[in-house]
């Protein structure tokens, strides 16, 4: 295996936002292939209960994008630009709230069931998605496509349900727009070394 490919595909998968080619198409195939990696992921007993529901009707991405908008656009203005760093990414948060249904896809990860219990249990039902929708935006972005993990819209789950005909029984994860990317320059984030995030035996004491 390649490790400089890898690393470099794993160090610079970025959140995309500001740059989504919103008037490149997403072929059907691409989508297939990156979604036949994503299920390779590992999943909590082998269930498979990942389901996926890739928006491209214009009419249902103005209907999803209006709730993602006003929730998201109320979330972020009770947010503070308290740094750069902060500024910016907020920016870019409201920039993709502006822009939503305009992304050519939108694609909604959902599992099979509705989360009950404690951690434990919520572990398991979460657990059993997420490591593919990493795996789905990893091979975007090695074809040359962005996305970004988004929540915003959940607080609307119902009414998300209504307009995308998702059964009752059946939980979204996310929505995450995908498109070609303006730009193929990615490179690492500033991010705090895991030497001050990693504790050995005990916690608080330094690997």
């Amino acid at each position: 295996m390649d490790l400089e490919v890898t690393d470099h595909l794993l160090g610079t998968t970025r959140a995309v936002r500001r740059k989504l080619d919103l008037d490149r198409p997403v072929e059907r195939e691409v989508l297939l292939d990156c979604l036949r990696l994503a299920v390779q992921a590992p999943t909590a007993g082998a269930t498979q209960q990942w389901r996926w529901l890739v928006v491209r009707d214009q009419e249902r991405r103005n209907r999803l994008g209006a709730l993602f908008r006003e929730v998201g656009t109320a979330y972020l203005d009770a947010k503070v630009a308290d740094s750069p760093q902060r500024a910016r990414t907020l920016a870019s948060a409201r920039h993709l709230v502006d822009i939503i249904e305009r992304v050519p896809v939108l694609v909604v990860p959902c599992l099979l069931g509705r989360p009950h219990g404690g951690n434990d249990a919520l572990s398991v039902f979460y657990g059993g998605i997420f490591p593919a929708v990493w795996s789905f935006q990893l091979a975007l972005r090695a074809r040359g496509l962005g996305s970004t993990l988004t929540s915003y819209h959940l607080e609307r789950e119902a009414e998300a349900a209504e307009i995308l005909g998702i059964p009752a029984d059946v939980t979204q994860v996310g929505l995450l727009p995908v498109a070609y990317t303006t730009a193929t320059d990615f490179k690492p984030a500033p991010r705090t070394p895991p030497e001050e995030l990693t504790y050995q035996d005990s916690w608080g004491s330094p690997l």
